[in-house]
């Protein structure tokens, strides 16, 4: 029975994020304890429960930390040489980055005698632009079709220097690769059978759409074709390795070396989990996440230089949202309703709606992306990459509905 002025207490608020500080991961540190440890923690100084479903997630650059999943520039070097020798190298597509590539770069150019560099353009896969795409267009260049040398290059664009980081990435690059005692001729082009004109040896250094240029260069008379998750795939003189992506994902960590994406994570994540169960006689779902994918509408450019979100998770982030669109529901399917009225008949839509949402008009507009995406979007927004000290994510309420 309530009384005059009692209020009924419903739950208002659905997903929580909270960002967890750890210690400082080294190598060698037991980071499943570390991580439990941490959740632990945090539940019982911010006085929250740890329920099913929840989620935790784990930046990779600690695990490959905890790992000492570590590769110096001679290693990299040579692992170059044992797959090229002596020959010349076509180096395409890199993204324009010098945390991402420019020890990558270095190896590499230490391994060989003579580099052709050949440049994306107007920007490379994840949206450094060397070039704004409105300047093609005065000048009459077709990025799909014209091939540019470094001269022509700047003849008709001149020195740029990247928006954030103030960087002209073609005279960086350059003297990157001449330092190590490499020489470097600079070409423009955006089809990868280009640089069969210049070399038949080929390092494709693009991320996301490495397995077509690989293809297209193999079927087009190229010798020697590898990629960045070629480079390392296995440890040299007691390196770390990643047997699945090599280079791909690695950040630099000094001069002389770079950190690797983690290896065999799948072992971590179902271990946290099982470990968590079985303190607190909950099911949390676990994953390592890199970069999220998502794209900045003003520097242009896309996060995901990384080549999967999420490396590692347990068997409940598979798959994608099934998700029906409230303001859908409240426009036609219950359109005359207001109030009580339409949130009971929106709740019941809910209850009874379809496990297979594809295709149906009231999923219209909900973000049909895998959940590890997702997931690793938000845990990556909340993380940063700066200071916060926040490499593990607590996430509640993330698979409640309006029901809940």
């Amino acid at each position: 029975m309530l009384f005059r002025g009692e209020i009924v207490l419903s739950r208002v608020v659905g997903t929580v994020v909270r960002g967890l500080r750890g210690p400082i991961i080294n190598q060698g540190d037991n980071i499943e304890e570390i991580v439990v440890e941490t959740v632990l923690n945090a539940a019982k100084v911010e006085g929250f429960s740890i329920e099913d479903r929840d989620i935790v997630t784990i930046t990779e650059s600690v695990v490959a930390r905890a790992q000492g999943n570590y590769v110096t520039i001679d290693n990299i070097a040579t692992d170059v040489k044992t797959k090229f020798g002596d020959d010349s190298v076509g180096v395409i597509f890199p993204i324009l980055s010098r945390n991402r590539f420019s020890n990558c770069l270095r190896g590499i150019a230490r391994g060989t005698k003579n580099i052709v560099l050949m440049l994306s353009y107007p920007s490379d896969e994840v949206g450094n632009h060397l070039v704004e795409i409105d300047e093609l267009d005065v000048k009459g260049v077709n990025p799909w079709t014209d091939v540019l040398t470094e001269v022509e290059f700047r003849e008709h664009f001149g020195y740029k220097k990247h928006t954030f980081t103030g960087v002209d990435y073609i005279e960086y690059y350059k003297e990157l690769i001449e330092a190590e005692g490499a020489t470097c001729k600079v070409i423009f082009s955006n089809n990868p059978k280009t640089i069969l004109e210049y070399t038949k040896n080929v390092l494709a250094c693009d991320i996301h759409s490495r397995f077509r240029t690989k293809r297209i260069l193999i079927n087009n008379g190229a010798e020697k074709v590898y990629g960045l998750d070629d480079i390392m795939r296995g440890p040299i003189n007691g390196s770390g390795f990643n047997e699945d992506y090599g280079l791909l994902g690695s950040n630099k960590a000094t001069e002389d070396t770079l950190k690797l994406f983690p290896h065999n994570s799948q072992p971590i994540v179902d271990g946290i989990q099982a470990k968590i169960k079985e303190v607190t006689g909950k099911t949390v779902e676990v994953m390592i996440y890199g970069d999220g994918a998502f794209k900045d509408p003003v520097g242009k450019i896309w996060e995901l230089a990384d080549p999967v979100v999420s490396p590692a998770f347990t068997a409940g982030l598979d798959g994608t949202p099934n998700e029906v669109k409230l303001k859908y529901l409240a426009d036609n399917n219950f359109a005359d309703l207001r109030g009580e009225e339409l949130k009971q008949a929106i709740s019941e839509h809910i209850k009874n709606k379809k496990e297979n949402l594809v295709g149906e008009m009231e999923a219209q507009g909900t973000t049909p992306r895998k959940l590890t995406d997702l997931i690793g979007s938000l845990s990556d927004l909340t993380s940063g990459s700066g200071d916060k000290g926040t490499p593990i994510i607590y996430i509640q309420g993330y698979f409640d509905n309006y029901t809940k």
